[in-house]
Order: structure tokens, then sequence, then C-alpha cells
């Protein structure tokens, strides 16, 4: 049916610029897994990648909680959260291509290792001393 070919086509075109981090980190995903089909493993790592902020209070585990007075390593890892969340943003946007697809693979890679790793980066990372006048009690 030429209409449902249309339709699909359209959803480039319509896509929410918000959508197109998790729709990149989505078509990702080009292989089944466990008996598991690549579309369903795409839409579990989609729906982690929303959902994983849920966790972010348990998985920082640094003395202090501003940006300002963290180390080196939670700016490092926050700058390469961004640039993968941006460039996911775009490749979410564009069609896919064999290049893209490998592009959208490391980014959401990285996009996952801000979190994951981050018990392991803001333990053991040196902080700066927060000033008694920001410090609560």
């Amino acid at each position: 049916d030429s209409s449902t070919s249309r339709g699909l086509g359209d959803v480039y075109k319509r896509q929410s610029w918000y959508y197109t981090p998790y729709y990149a980190m989505l078509r990702a995903v080009t292989f089944p897994l466990f008996g598991l089909t690549a579309k369903f493993l795409g839409f579990v790592v989609m729906a982690a990648g929303i959902a994983i902020f849920v966790a972010l209070p348990w998985l920082d585990r640094s003395p202090v909680k501003s940006i300002k007075y963290k180390g080196v390593y939670s700016k490092f890892f926050l700058a390469l959260f961004v640039v993968s969340f941006l460039v996911l943003g775009y490749l979410g946007a564009v069609p896919s291509t064999p290049a893209r697809t490998i592009a959208a693979q490391i980014f959401t890679v990285c996009y996952f290792a801000y979190f994951l790793l981050m018990p392991i980066y803001s333990k053991y990372e040196t902080c700066k001393p927060v000033p008694d006048r920001v410090q609560l009690g």
C-alpha cells in the first residue's frame, strides 16, 4: 500500500528533537541476543536509556553533589554524556546508514558508560572541599 510506505517515510520529518537520541538507541541494536529479536532489544535499550535517570541518586557515590566541586573524572564523563546525547540526537533525526548505525552503537555505549561507571569514578575521584556556607546542617 503506497499510503503505508509514504507514512513510514514521514517518520523522519515528524520526530520531536527530544525523542531522537532514544530513537537512535532503538535503531542501534541490530542483532538478536538470547533468542530475543533486535527490535525488542532495541526497545529495551531505549527504555533503559530513559529509565536509568531514576537510579542516578544511588549511582553517584561522590561526597559532593555539585559539579562545581566534583573532580576531573565526573566532569570528563559528564562531557562525554553530553556529546553522546547530542550526537545520538542527530543520528536519530537522519535516515539510518551502516556508518551511522555503527556511530549510534558507539555513542549508545558512551551514553550508558556515564551512568554505569558512575559508582566507580565518583567514589574514587578527588573532589574540591565544599565551603561551609554551602553545606547543610
